[in-house]
Protein backbone atom coordinates (compact mmCIF):
# COMPACT_ATOMS: atom_id res chain seq x y z
CA UNK A 1 0.00 0.00 0.00
CA UNK A 2 1.18 3.52 -0.79
CA UNK A 3 1.41 6.80 1.07
CA UNK A 4 -0.86 9.01 -1.04
CA UNK A 5 -1.78 12.67 -0.70
CA UNK A 6 -5.03 13.70 -2.36
CA UNK A 7 -5.64 17.41 -3.01
CA UNK A 8 -9.08 18.66 -4.06
CA UNK A 9 -12.05 16.95 -2.42
CA UNK A 10 -14.98 18.18 -4.47
CA UNK A 11 -17.78 16.13 -6.01
CA UNK A 12 -15.25 13.99 -7.87
CA UNK A 13 -12.16 14.17 -5.67
CA UNK A 14 -13.93 13.27 -2.44
CA UNK A 15 -15.26 9.89 -3.63
CA UNK A 16 -11.98 9.12 -5.40
CA UNK A 17 -10.04 9.68 -2.18
CA UNK A 18 -12.58 7.58 -0.27
CA UNK A 19 -11.97 4.66 -2.63
CA UNK A 20 -8.23 4.90 -2.01
CA UNK A 21 -8.86 4.73 1.74
CA UNK A 22 -11.15 1.74 1.24
CA UNK A 23 -8.39 0.03 -0.75
CA UNK A 24 -6.07 0.26 2.25
CA UNK A 25 -3.75 3.09 1.22
CA UNK A 26 -2.41 5.60 3.75
CA UNK A 27 -4.19 8.72 2.49
CA UNK A 28 -3.56 12.32 3.55
CA UNK A 29 -6.06 14.86 2.23
CA UNK A 30 -6.23 18.61 1.71
CA UNK A 31 -8.95 20.98 0.56
CA UNK A 32 -9.78 24.63 1.14
CA UNK A 33 -13.18 23.58 2.55
CA UNK A 34 -12.82 22.09 6.06
CA UNK A 35 -16.07 20.13 5.83
CA UNK A 36 -14.77 18.21 2.81
CA UNK A 37 -11.61 17.33 4.72
CA UNK A 38 -13.59 16.30 7.82
CA UNK A 39 -15.66 13.81 5.83
CA UNK A 40 -12.53 12.01 4.63
CA UNK A 41 -10.90 12.11 8.05
CA UNK A 42 -13.95 10.26 9.39
CA UNK A 43 -13.19 7.53 6.85
CA UNK A 44 -9.60 7.20 8.04
CA UNK A 45 -7.64 9.87 6.21
CA UNK A 46 -5.06 12.15 7.78
CA UNK A 47 -4.59 15.86 7.12
CA UNK A 48 -2.40 18.85 8.01
CA UNK A 49 -2.77 22.61 8.30
CA UNK A 50 -1.04 23.38 5.00
CA UNK A 51 -0.93 21.63 1.67
CA UNK A 52 2.87 21.51 1.77
CA UNK A 53 2.77 19.74 5.12
CA UNK A 54 0.44 17.14 3.62
CA UNK A 55 2.98 15.91 1.08
CA UNK A 56 6.01 15.34 3.31
CA UNK A 57 5.82 11.54 3.28
CA UNK A 58 3.94 11.13 0.02
CA UNK A 59 5.03 8.57 -2.53
CA UNK A 60 2.19 9.71 -4.78
CA UNK A 61 0.27 12.99 -4.97
CA UNK A 62 -3.09 13.17 -6.73
CA UNK A 63 -4.79 16.47 -7.52
CA UNK A 64 -8.31 17.18 -8.75
CA UNK A 65 -8.70 20.93 -9.23
CA UNK A 66 -11.02 23.26 -11.19
CA UNK A 67 -8.69 24.81 -13.77
CA UNK A 68 -5.18 25.06 -15.14
CA UNK A 69 -4.28 28.14 -13.09
CA UNK A 70 -5.00 26.21 -9.90
CA UNK A 71 -2.82 23.27 -10.98
CA UNK A 72 0.03 25.55 -12.01
CA UNK A 73 -0.18 27.50 -8.76
CA UNK A 74 -0.29 24.34 -6.65
CA UNK A 75 2.85 22.83 -8.12
CA UNK A 76 4.97 25.69 -9.48
CA UNK A 77 3.84 28.78 -7.57
CA UNK A 78 6.00 30.66 -5.08
CA UNK A 79 4.93 28.22 -2.35
CA UNK A 80 4.37 25.41 -4.83
CA UNK A 81 4.73 21.75 -4.03
CA UNK A 82 7.82 21.39 -6.19
CA UNK A 83 9.66 22.90 -3.20
CA UNK A 84 8.26 20.23 -0.84
CA UNK A 85 8.02 17.02 -2.87
CA UNK A 86 10.78 14.45 -2.65
CA UNK A 87 12.63 13.43 -5.83
CA UNK A 88 10.96 10.38 -7.34
CA UNK A 89 7.49 11.29 -6.10
CA UNK A 90 4.78 10.42 -8.62
CA UNK A 91 2.32 13.25 -9.30
CA UNK A 92 -1.02 12.37 -10.88
CA UNK A 93 -3.13 15.34 -11.91
CA UNK A 94 -6.71 14.33 -12.68
CA UNK A 95 -7.96 17.87 -13.32
CA UNK A 96 -9.33 18.72 -16.76
CA UNK A 97 -7.04 21.52 -17.97
CA UNK A 98 -5.25 22.76 -21.08
CA UNK A 99 -2.36 20.88 -22.62
CA UNK A 100 -0.01 23.88 -22.38
CA UNK A 101 -0.30 23.96 -18.59
CA UNK A 102 0.33 20.21 -18.42
CA UNK A 103 3.57 20.59 -20.38
CA UNK A 104 4.69 23.55 -18.26
CA UNK A 105 4.04 21.78 -14.95
CA UNK A 106 5.56 18.50 -16.15
CA UNK A 107 8.77 20.28 -17.22
CA UNK A 108 9.08 22.20 -13.95
CA UNK A 109 8.62 19.04 -11.88
CA UNK A 110 11.04 17.08 -14.05
CA UNK A 111 13.78 19.58 -13.18
CA UNK A 112 13.33 18.44 -9.56
CA UNK A 113 13.26 14.73 -10.59
CA UNK A 114 9.55 14.54 -9.76
CA UNK A 115 7.48 12.29 -12.04
CA UNK A 116 4.23 13.63 -13.50
CA UNK A 117 1.29 12.31 -15.52
CA UNK A 118 -1.94 13.99 -16.58
CA UNK A 119 -4.86 11.67 -15.91
CA UNK A 120 -8.25 13.34 -16.44
CA UNK A 121 -11.32 11.19 -15.90
CA UNK A 122 -14.68 10.36 -17.41
CA UNK A 123 -17.63 8.77 -15.66
CA UNK A 124 -19.10 11.54 -13.54
CA UNK A 125 -19.89 11.59 -9.84
CA UNK A 126 -21.55 8.18 -10.06
CA UNK A 127 -18.41 6.67 -11.53
CA UNK A 128 -16.26 8.35 -8.88
CA UNK A 129 -18.42 6.91 -6.12
CA UNK A 130 -18.54 3.43 -7.64
CA UNK A 131 -14.85 3.35 -8.53
CA UNK A 132 -15.61 2.81 -12.21
CA UNK A 133 -14.05 5.92 -13.74
CA UNK A 134 -12.16 5.94 -17.01
CA UNK A 135 -8.67 7.49 -16.80
CA UNK A 136 -7.02 8.97 -19.90
CA UNK A 137 -3.32 9.24 -19.12
CA UNK A 138 -0.55 11.24 -20.71
CA UNK A 139 3.09 10.80 -19.72
CA UNK A 140 6.02 8.41 -19.74
CA UNK A 141 5.10 4.73 -20.03
CA UNK A 142 7.10 3.86 -16.90
CA UNK A 143 5.17 6.45 -14.88
CA UNK A 144 1.88 5.18 -16.31
CA UNK A 145 2.81 1.65 -15.24
CA UNK A 146 3.66 2.89 -11.74
CA UNK A 147 0.36 4.76 -11.48
CA UNK A 148 -1.88 2.03 -12.87
CA UNK A 149 -2.32 0.00 -9.64
CA UNK A 150 -3.40 3.18 -7.83
CA UNK A 151 -5.70 4.31 -10.62
CA UNK A 152 -7.34 0.87 -10.63
CA UNK A 153 -8.56 1.55 -7.08
CA UNK A 154 -10.59 4.44 -8.49
CA UNK A 155 -11.42 3.38 -12.02
CA UNK A 156 -12.28 0.49 -14.31
CA UNK A 157 -10.81 1.64 -17.61
CA UNK A 158 -7.23 2.93 -17.59
CA UNK A 159 -5.80 4.15 -20.91
CA UNK A 160 -2.31 5.35 -21.79
CA UNK A 161 -3.14 7.95 -24.43
CA UNK A 162 0.44 8.99 -25.16
CA UNK A 163 2.97 11.61 -24.02
CA UNK A 164 2.34 14.47 -21.59
CA UNK A 165 -0.86 16.30 -22.52
CA UNK A 166 -2.34 13.39 -24.47
CA UNK A 167 -4.70 12.57 -21.63
CA UNK A 168 -6.11 16.09 -21.73
CA UNK A 169 -6.59 16.00 -25.50
CA UNK A 170 -8.42 12.67 -25.22
CA UNK A 171 -10.62 14.10 -22.46
CA UNK A 172 -11.70 17.21 -24.38
CA UNK A 173 -12.40 15.13 -27.50
CA UNK A 174 -14.60 12.82 -25.43
CA UNK A 175 -16.47 15.66 -23.74
CA UNK A 176 -16.97 17.54 -26.98
CA UNK A 177 -18.62 14.45 -28.44
CA UNK A 178 -20.67 14.00 -25.26
CA UNK A 179 -21.96 17.57 -25.50
CA UNK A 180 -22.86 17.08 -29.16
CA UNK A 181 -24.68 13.83 -28.37
CA UNK A 182 -26.60 15.36 -25.46
CA UNK A 183 -27.62 18.37 -27.54
CA UNK A 184 -28.75 16.21 -30.45
CA UNK A 185 -30.57 13.73 -28.22
CA UNK A 186 -32.37 16.57 -26.47
CA UNK A 187 -33.36 18.17 -29.75
CA UNK A 188 -34.74 14.89 -31.13
CA UNK A 189 -36.66 14.01 -27.97
CA UNK A 190 -38.18 17.48 -27.75
CA UNK A 191 -39.23 17.30 -31.41
CA UNK A 192 -41.02 14.06 -30.68
CA UNK A 193 -42.73 15.44 -27.57
CA UNK A 194 -43.82 18.57 -29.46
CA UNK A 195 -45.56 16.21 -31.85
CA UNK A 196 -47.31 14.22 -29.15
CA UNK A 197 -44.92 11.30 -28.64
CA UNK A 198 -44.31 9.78 -25.23
CA UNK A 199 -40.58 10.35 -24.48
CA UNK A 200 -40.27 6.86 -22.97
CA UNK A 201 -41.68 5.25 -26.10
CA UNK A 202 -39.59 7.44 -28.39
CA UNK A 203 -36.47 6.63 -26.36
CA UNK A 204 -37.19 2.90 -26.68
CA UNK A 205 -37.66 3.25 -30.43
CA UNK A 206 -34.41 5.13 -30.93
CA UNK A 207 -32.51 2.76 -28.63
CA UNK A 208 -33.46 -0.07 -31.00
CA UNK A 209 -32.62 2.03 -34.05
CA UNK A 210 -29.65 3.82 -35.54
CA UNK A 211 -29.98 6.83 -33.21
CA UNK A 212 -28.90 4.80 -30.17
CA UNK A 213 -26.25 6.53 -28.04
CA UNK A 214 -24.95 6.76 -24.46
CA UNK A 215 -26.92 9.87 -23.50
CA UNK A 216 -30.18 8.32 -24.67
CA UNK A 217 -29.57 4.99 -22.99
CA UNK A 218 -27.92 5.87 -19.69
CA UNK A 219 -28.38 9.62 -19.09
CA UNK A 220 -31.72 10.51 -20.67
CA UNK A 221 -32.36 14.28 -20.45
CA UNK A 222 -36.17 13.96 -20.11
CA UNK A 223 -37.38 13.74 -16.51
CA UNK A 224 -38.75 10.37 -15.36
CA UNK A 225 -37.69 8.40 -18.42
CA UNK A 226 -34.89 6.89 -16.36
CA UNK A 227 -34.48 6.59 -12.61
CA UNK A 228 -31.40 7.77 -10.74
CA UNK A 229 -30.26 10.29 -13.33
CA UNK A 230 -30.04 14.07 -12.82
CA UNK A 231 -32.99 14.84 -15.12
CA UNK A 232 -35.24 12.90 -12.76
CA UNK A 233 -33.86 14.85 -9.80
CA UNK A 234 -34.45 18.39 -10.97
CA UNK A 235 -31.16 18.31 -12.90
CA UNK A 236 -29.25 18.22 -9.63
CA UNK A 237 -25.98 16.33 -9.24
CA UNK A 238 -24.02 14.88 -12.10
CA UNK A 239 -21.87 17.13 -14.31
CA UNK A 240 -22.65 20.84 -14.15
CA UNK A 241 -23.39 22.94 -17.22
CA UNK A 242 -20.61 25.34 -16.18
CA UNK A 243 -18.09 22.49 -16.27
CA UNK A 244 -19.28 21.31 -19.67
CA UNK A 245 -18.99 24.86 -21.01
CA UNK A 246 -15.45 25.02 -19.60
CA UNK A 247 -14.46 21.72 -21.23
CA UNK A 248 -15.92 22.81 -24.55
CA UNK A 249 -13.84 25.96 -24.30
CA UNK A 250 -10.74 23.80 -23.83
CA UNK A 251 -11.76 21.73 -26.85
CA UNK A 252 -12.09 24.86 -28.98
CA UNK A 253 -8.69 26.16 -27.79
CA UNK A 254 -7.18 22.80 -28.72
CA UNK A 255 -8.80 22.97 -32.16
CA UNK A 256 -7.42 26.44 -32.78
CA UNK A 257 -3.87 25.28 -32.03
CA UNK A 258 -4.05 22.61 -34.74
CA UNK A 259 -6.46 24.42 -37.07
CA UNK A 260 -8.91 21.53 -36.70
CA UNK A 261 -12.46 21.90 -38.02
CA UNK A 262 -15.00 21.49 -35.20
CA UNK A 263 -18.30 22.98 -36.45
CA UNK A 264 -20.48 20.73 -34.29
CA UNK A 265 -18.29 21.31 -31.24
CA UNK A 266 -18.41 25.05 -31.82
CA UNK A 267 -22.20 24.98 -31.93
CA UNK A 268 -22.36 22.84 -28.79
CA UNK A 269 -20.11 25.31 -26.98
CA UNK A 270 -22.37 28.20 -27.97
CA UNK A 271 -25.46 26.32 -26.76
CA UNK A 272 -23.90 25.49 -23.40
CA UNK A 273 -22.50 29.00 -22.95
CA UNK A 274 -25.95 30.46 -23.63
CA UNK A 275 -27.62 27.94 -21.31
CA UNK A 276 -25.18 28.81 -18.53
CA UNK A 277 -25.65 32.55 -19.13
CA UNK A 278 -29.38 32.12 -18.51
CA UNK A 279 -28.67 31.02 -14.94
CA UNK A 280 -28.38 27.28 -15.49
CA UNK A 281 -24.68 26.85 -14.82
CA UNK A 282 -25.27 24.85 -11.65
CA UNK A 283 -27.67 22.41 -13.30
CA UNK A 284 -26.57 19.11 -14.78
CA UNK A 285 -25.53 19.37 -18.43
CA UNK A 286 -28.52 17.25 -19.50
CA UNK A 287 -30.67 20.29 -18.71
CA UNK A 288 -29.67 21.57 -22.18
CA UNK A 289 -33.01 20.11 -23.28
CA UNK A 290 -34.61 23.19 -21.73
CA UNK A 291 -33.05 25.19 -24.57
CA UNK A 292 -35.38 23.43 -27.00
CA UNK A 293 -38.60 23.67 -25.01
CA UNK A 294 -41.30 26.09 -26.05
CA UNK A 295 -42.11 28.86 -23.63
CA UNK A 296 -45.48 28.52 -21.97
CA UNK A 297 -47.99 31.16 -23.04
Amino acid sequence: MANITFIGLGNMGGPMAANLIAAGHNVTVFDLFPDAVAQLVKLGAETADTVNACVGDAECVISMLPAGKHVEGLYTGEQGLLHSLKPGTLVIDSSTIDKATVLKVAAALAEKSIRFIDAPVSGGVGGAQAGTLSFMVGGEKADFDAAQPILENMGKNIFHAGEHGAGQVAKVCNNMLLAILMSGTSEALQLGMDNGLDPKVLSEIMLKSSGRNWTLELYNPVPDVLENVPSSNGYKGGFMTDLMAKDLGLAMDTAVQTQSATPMGTLARSLYALHAAKGNGGKDFSSIIEMFQKEEK
